[in-house]
């Protein structure tokens, strides 16, 4: 008897045991026959919708239809249209559509969101075991509750690369003995566009100070938030949803150096919308972007009365020069709407299945976009998806990919934690130096119109009462954006 009560107590304490490991792995409240509709928002276009509505009419063929999950995708054009698609549906605004199931979103958005009450809690749906597939700082991006339970899922992630003109850097390289190797930090870059500048001007020594811009950046909250954190700073600290804003000037001093005082000189430039369409109309040789990028760095130069086709580059993202090795971590995830057990749990189901590493870097072969579980970042798996699925890859997308891969060892990939007002602060960042510099650049070239020679005509906007003057501005920019002082 004695024995009998222990053996019964042990089997007592194993199904207390397995029933709480099983925990997030809730028995399925899916029924095949009465299938769960799903709707799916997202910002993808062009190829990439195409590929992302190829892998739901999949899923919903295979395991959608064995579950009972039907899914439909909808793109809501830009990242811009979907947040305010979302926001009028939290806001109940009249004409507005119901919350989607599962919506794209970037981390200050679903913050938004979540503060509102609007968002499913994932981790009821997830295990330890889940969660230690994926690549471990997406998870931890994911995690903008209060309590640190999982609200953002992981879906396709980016960073950042260089992309160059290969054919155009070739001549360059040959007549002044350019390297590529000095590509590599952020200060090299600054000087081989110096150089570049120098070179294109002296070709027609008949027209003075007609030298041509090198490099280009897009997403300059990236250079701020990335360029700080290389440096040893983080710009925006945040612990317990408190932030603390590092802004130290030696620092800050740098990035202005280093961006500013380069572009208002004309080796750097900002023409068209992205810095791939400047490298298009020939206006730059070279720029850093979104991993995502790669698939519009165009295949030819074409000015307006010729055209040559050109090859590329692809290099790690320049770093400041004795700096940390951190990129960028960015890309949006999906969220799950806060709705019923049954449409949630619908919901992270598929999520789980177009993270599974074949559908995902099936879908970041053609988006560019990095795949989200650990077992998925190397180039002998895509190399096994591509020769498997007999996927049709652009070379410059895989070469985007492969490189990252092979750098991902050496790289700490970053993004700040969510904070109120975290978009405001993030368009201080994208927009006030930027702005600044284009609006300096003019009247420097007004200057060169009338006569004067560079020196003469950027020297008031790169002293170092000039940089004060914009750090002070910056500053109290930063502080009332992010709610730091009143306005």
């Amino acid at each position: 008897m004695k024995n009998a009560k222990k053996l019964i107590g042990s089997l007592c304490m194993m199904a207390v045991l397995a029933f709480s490991l099983a925990g997030c792995g809730k028995k399925s409240p899916l029924d095949p026959k009465n299938p769960v509709s799903l709707t799916v928002w997202h910002y993808y276009n062009g190829s990439q919708q195409v590929a992302f509505d190829a892998l739901i009419e999949e899923f919903n063929d295979t395991v959608g239809r064995e579950k009972g999950i039907y899914v439909q995708g909808y793109s809501q054009g830009s990242v811009s249209d979907l947040e305010t698609a979302v926001r009028d549906s939290i806001a109940g605004k009249v004409g507005a559509d119901a919350m989607p199931d599962i919506f794209s979103s970037y981390a200050d958005t679903a913050y938004e969101v979540e503060q509102a009450g609007a968002l499913a809690n994932l981790s009821d749906y997830l295990d330890k075991e889940d969660l230690e597939k994926y690549v471990d700082s997406y998870i931890e991006e994911g995690r903008i509750a209060a309590d640190g339970t999982l609200r953002i899922f992981p879906t396709a992630k980016s960073t950042e690369i260089m992309m160059i003109n290969k054919t155009d850097w070739e001549q360059f390289a040959a007549a002044t003995g350019a390297s590529l190797e000095d590509l590599k930090t952020i200060e090299g870059v600054a000087a081989t566009a110096k150089a570049y500048y120098e070179w294109t001007d002296s070709l027609t020594p008949d027209v003075p100070e007609d030298g041509r811009a090198f490099y280009g950046r897009d997403a300059m909250a990236n250079y701020f938030i990335i360029g700080m954190q290389q440096l040893g700073v983080e710009i925006f600290q945040v612990e317990n949803g408190s932030l603390t804003l590092n802004v130290p000037k030696d620092e800050l001093r740098r990035l202005w150096e280093n961006y500013y005082v380069p572009m208002v000189k004309g080796y750097f430039g900002a023409y068209g919308s992205f810095r791939s369409d400047d490298v298009k109309t020939g206006e730059l040789l070279a720029y850093t972007g979104s991993t995502s990028s790669a698939m519009y760095f165009p295949k030819q130069v074409e000015m307006e009365d010729s055209s040559y086709a050109i090859e590329y580059i692809v290099m790690a993202a320049p770093v400041f020069e004795g700096g940390r090795q951190y990129a960028v971590q960015q890309g949006a995830g999906m969220v799950v709407s806060k709705s019923d057990e049954k449409h949630e749990y619908a919901a992270v189901e598929f999520l789980k299945w177009f993270t599974e590493a074949e559908n995902n870097l099936q879908f970041g072969s053609v988006s560019g976009y990095l795949p989200v579980l650990k077992e998925a970042n190397s180039k002998e798996k895509l190399d096994q998806v591509i020769a498997e699925k007999q996927l049709t890859v652009a070379p410059k997308t895989y070469d985007c990919l492969t490189t990252i891969f092979r750098e991902m060892d050496g790289l700490t990939l970053y993004t700040n934690k969510s904070f109120e007002n975290g978009s405001a602060a993030r368009k201080v960042l994208e927009y006030n130096l930027a702005d600044k510099a284009a609006k300096d650049r003019k009247s420097v070239e007004e200057a060169l119109g009338q006569g004067k020679s560079l020196e003469e005509a950027s020297a008031s906007y790169v002293t170092e009462e000039a940089f004060e003057e914009w750090y002070n501005s910056f500053c109290d920019a930063l502080n009332r954006a992010a709610g730091k002082q009143e306005s």
